[in-house]
């Protein structure tokens, strides 16, 4: 079996990590960007630290870092209780993007990179994320093979002509890392539409982390992903930083785990077609999360 060296990150829902060999990994394929007010992560203390998580959709060749973004999670741990929450975003919520006015808050990436989203995610949900972590899908597909594929509960049968035609069964089933990102991504089959996508997502890295949860006792792992991370990943953290994360996450109870999507309706501006959050609904959802990462309802 051959060695893999575990990359420990912040992801999307705050409980999961990143765990590739290190020859798959490229600094282009990973940017993990701390925002200017963010003071690091006390574990044990009492703060809160708050990542928002984007997939971007960057093709061969593009910065990916400055094309549009996918799956975008905001996700909060509490490093005193061992709590974490995730507000999922649809994509194509229409929203005020600092400096370029109202757009698809997946075009944030895009205009204005990843402080940017975290400026747009800000005016929707009220939150300042600490961090940003932006990934390639062909990332994430090769991320999820290398740790044998996930298990998730999907509530309803759907399909996709193009990425699934066959389409995912309901209950629980295996996803290899194709399947993973089709899982993730699907749309047009799913009755809710983006909203039903973003839950996808969330249920998709609720199965990353509980196969990757059981290493982080193993001696060395939170080491050597921090050392990965470094080598392979383009960041402004410091070691420091990217250690006292990797512990966060390694301690987040998932039975404690919250997680919601931001609601609104389907409508146009001009010919194309957007989601009009309930702005309303980001808010208390942030309002409620802020204090301890934990949501009591949705």
């Amino acid at each position: 079996m051959r060695l893999v060296k575990a990359t420990v990150l912040a992801a999307v829902l705050a409980v999961t990590a990143l765990v590739v060999p290190p020859s798959a990994v490229q600094p282009s394929d990973v940017s993990l960007v701390r925002i200017r007010h963010a003071q690091g992560v006390a574990t044990g203390g009492k703060d809160v630290v708050w990542i928002l998580a984007v997939g971007s959709d960057a093709r061969p060749g593009q910065a990916m870092t400055r094309a549009r973004g996918d799956a975008i999670q905001l996700v909060g741990i509490n490093t005193r209780t061992g709590a974490a929450t995730a507000i999922g975003v649809p994509r194509d919520s229409w929203v005020a993007i600092p400096g370029h006015g109202r757009e698809k808050i997946n075009s944030a990436l895009y205009f204005a990179g990843p402080r940017g989203m975290a400026g747009a995610v800000r005016n929707l949900v009220g939150i300042e994320p600490d961090y940003v972590v932006v990934s390639r899908f062909p990332f994430f597909e090769d991320m999820v093979d290398d740790i044998g594929g996930i298990t998730v509960t999907n509530p309803r049968r759907f399909a996709d002509p193009y990425l699934k035609k066959e389409g995912f069964k309901q209950g629980r089933i295996h996803l290899d890392g194709y399947n993973a990102m089709a899982f993730s991504r699907i749309r047009k089959g799913l009755a809710g539409g983006d909203f039903d996508r973003s839950a996808n997502q969330q249920r998709t890295l609720r199965g990353i982390h509980a196969r990757i949860r059981a290493q982080a006792a193993v001696p060395g792992f939170i080491e050597r992903g921090v050392m990965t991370v470094m080598a392979h990943t383009d960041t402004n953290a410091s070691p420091a930083e990217l250690f006292e994360i990797a512990q966060a996450v390694a301690q987040v109870d998932p039975r404690r785990i919250t997680t919601c999507v931001v609601r609104g309706r389907v409508g146009f501006v001009g010919a194309a077609s957007v989601v009009f959050p309930d702005v309303a609904q980001a808010r208390r959802l942030g309002g409620a999360a802020r204090p301890d990462a934990t949501l009591r309802g949705c």
